[in-house]
């Protein structure tokens, strides 16, 4: 009988360790990291208390750490009260009132700055008008717009009087926009007339309409920013011009102290099903995790620019672009627009014309710029980038190396993070001070974090080349509370897996000799293979460290003899090949053997001009299973940054042998 346990079949030897010069002025050196971890071993709830007090702003101290009563719905600091925005924005003005809080560059080159003070006064100006709609503690409120300060601001804005917000990524369908208003029961939709993306206006007021037509009753007033200028239709007695909202009102606004355990935000994610989950954060916990791994992992100091290139409809556009670095005093760049817009060096002129010293953004971005080759970064002035950030899903080790040699000349350690939506914070990465790092892999859980890897039986994977379960072990105040109106779905899509003992990520992966931890993928993408079960993300990374590939994604398509075949989707560097590619194909097939060996050769390879990508960069996994299957296409596409790909990709296929 097979073993039920997941192969790794990827073999990473190279290390990299922080320079002397990085370790020398690391805010977190290696005796506060073991301080740190011992801490959190002897007392758990005591260490995340211990940093709950030294770190927040409290109105009225918690004497509760961890209430375990109704497990798994752990809930932190219980009697505590705070304000978000306070601890944000309020806290600053003393010290750095006058410090730039954000930098925003548009797609067309227009700069703006705001200091603390000027984002305190524009976040209490708005919330004065959100209270002149009647919105107050606890109403939700849906915000659909561009990646703008404003954005920034409608969301202090709402945390500032005790409302919840619920950011839907402007790049949404309008029927998507339409199911999570219905499902928050907002009370105010907050949108623009538009925004910018690859030289092209998105018409979010058009699909806010369109979404709102003849559903969504719970919605009593549309707020509508002036971004492109272009002429849309106002409803007079629902919607509302928001410079016509906050005129007259006042730059001050009293926060609303609220329960530590008050929900801060609703955030959808794709469920297995495809119905939307609302994950739901908490204000205390949730800003606890943003802000301690904001400053562990990203060691940012007074003088750091830093550049989070997530849209704030994500989750990591919330704790890594307006929370945690807003709650540690930090500079922030915000950019609307595409990475390639007007070309392929937007990015590199952004950190050269605002001196970003600190850059985080995605592996899908980093392997589409890699793809334009090195002479594209080498044309801008990167001297003042120290520290690397990758985020969204595992970085392939041949994107790393070049993201570490080209984009940080040698000299930046890269802080491979994992995360998710779920657990509201980073909870596995390098602290680039401390950990030294290969390429690949996430390395060690943060301090705090008992993350594990466990079989079928829960039971601990010790050996180094098998996967299992990524799991973790002991709650922590970031984690999501619950799902929006369906607490038994949480229970069962997170906790059922083991009987309430473990937090079950739903990512496979495996521990190397060393304890580090490394991604294999989805535990719905590992692939059954003749018995095998082998992780996606591993055949991915084998392909693209080959010369010729800049891209690839791997999905299982069904086999009458080995279970499931290996499909294969790649981009090349360069031109797609023409005509008979045979040639190719049979080189890739056998550099995979090579690498892997002879198990994990795909069994059918498609080359493609690019992968079916989200605005943000994510590849939608699922559309490359149902074209590889030869099934219909069912689900929402409308947030494909090119959804033209999808003919081609539906294209004949060649097969690559048997």
């Amino acid at each position: 009988m097979a073993s039920q346990n997941i192969e790794s079949v990827l073999h990473e030897e190279r290390t990299f360790r922080p320079s002397a010069d990085f370790v020398a002025r690391a805010r977190i050196g290696t005796a506060r990291f073991d301080e740190l971890r011992r801490h959190a071993a002897e007392d758990h709830s005591g260490f995340w208390a211990r940093l709950a007090r030294e770190e927040l702003s409290w109105h009225t101290p918690f004497t509760v750490s961890l209430d375990e009563s109704d497990a798994p719905n752990y809930r932190w600091f219980t009697d505590g009260r705070l304000n978000v925005s306070y601890n944000c924005l309020d806290v600053h003005l003393a010290k750095r009132g006058e410090k730039t809080a954000i930098v925003f560059e548009g797609e067309s080159g227009e700069v703006r700055r705001l200091s603390y003070r000027e984002l305190h006064a524009e976040v209490c100006r708005f919330a004065n008008a959100l209270k002149a709609q009647g919105v107050g503690h606890g109403d939700r409120v849906a915000i659909y717009m561009p990646l703008v300060p404003e954005i920034v601001i409608a969301m202090h804005a709402c945390n500032r009087i005790g409302a919840i917000h619920s950011v839907v990524f402007g790049g949404f369908s309008a029927p998507a926009l339409r199911d999570r208003i219905e499902d928050t029961g907002a009370k105010v939709l907050i949108t623009a007339d538009g925004g910018w993306r690859a030289g092209q206006v998105i018409e979010l007021k058009a699909a806010a309409d369109k979404a709102l037509a003849g559903a969504c009753s719970s919605i009593e007033r549309v707020i509508v920013l002036k971004r492109t200028g272009r002429p849309v239709a106002m409803q007079p007695a629902r919607d509302l011009w928001w410079e016509d909202a906050v005129a007259g009102c006042s730059r001050e606004c009293a926060p609303v102290w609220v329960e530590a355990e008050h929900p801060l935000f609703l955030l959808y994610t794709s469920g297995s099903t495809g119905k939307p989950k609302g994950i739901q954060h908490s204000s205390g916990g949730y800003l606890l995790g943003a802000k301690v791994t904001t400053q562990w992992v990203f060691d940012l100091h007074e003088d750091d620019v830093y550049w989070c290139t997530a849209d704030v409809g994500w989750v990591t556009g919330h704790s890594y672009v307006a929370y945690g670095p807003l709650a540690l005093g930090a500079t922030v760049v915000l950019y609307e627009g595409s990475p390639t817009f007007p070309d392929g060096g937007r990015f590199w002129k952004l950190c050269q014309d605002h001196r970003v010293s600190v850059f985080y953004t995605a592996p899908t971005a980093i392997r589409a710029l890699m793809k334009l080759g090195d002479e594209v970064p080498g044309g801008y002035d990167l001297s003042r980038l120290r520290l690397l950030g990758s985020v969204g899903e595992p970085i392939n080790p041949e994107a790393w190396v070049w993201y570490h040699r080209v984009i940080g000349g040698g000299r930046c350690p890269i802080v491979d993070t994992w995360w998710q939506t779920e657990t509201g914070a980073i909870l596995i990465s390098p602290l680039p001070g401390v950990v030294a790092t290969k390429p690949g892999s996430c390395t060690l859980p943060l301090p705090g974090i008992e993350a594990d890897i466990v079989d079928e039986r829960g039971e601990s994977v010790t050996d180094p080349h098998t996967g299992g379960y990524l799991v973790v072990k002991k709650p922590w105040p970031a984690m999501l509370r619950t799902l929006w109106g369906d607490n038994d779905r949480y229970r069962v899509n997170y906790w059922g897996k083991f009987d309430d003992r473990y937090y079950v990520a739903g990512d496979s992966a495996h521990r190397d000799e060393d304890g580090y931890f490394w991604i294999m993928g989805r535990i719905d993408d590992v692939l059954n293979v003749s018995g095998h079960r082998l992780g996606t993300m591993e055949i991915e990374s084998a392909l693209v460290s080959h010369p010729r590939v800049a891209e690839a994604a791997v999905v299982g398509k069904p086999h009458d003899i080995k279970g499931e075949s290996v499909f294969a989707y790649v981009v090349c560097r360069g031109n797609r090949p023409g005509g008979d590619a045979s040639a190719l194909m049979s080189e890739l097939r056998d550099w995979v053997g090579e690498q892997l060996g002879a198990i994990a050769k795909p069994d059918h390879i498609r080359f493609a001009d690019n992968l079916p990508k989200t605005r943000s960069g994510k590849i939608m996994r699922r559309l490359l299973r149902s074209i590889a299957r030869g099934e219909d296409i069912t689900q929402d596409v409308s947030t494909l940054e090119n959804p033209a790909i999808l003919d081609q990709l539906r294209g004949v296929e060649a097969p690559a042998g048997a």
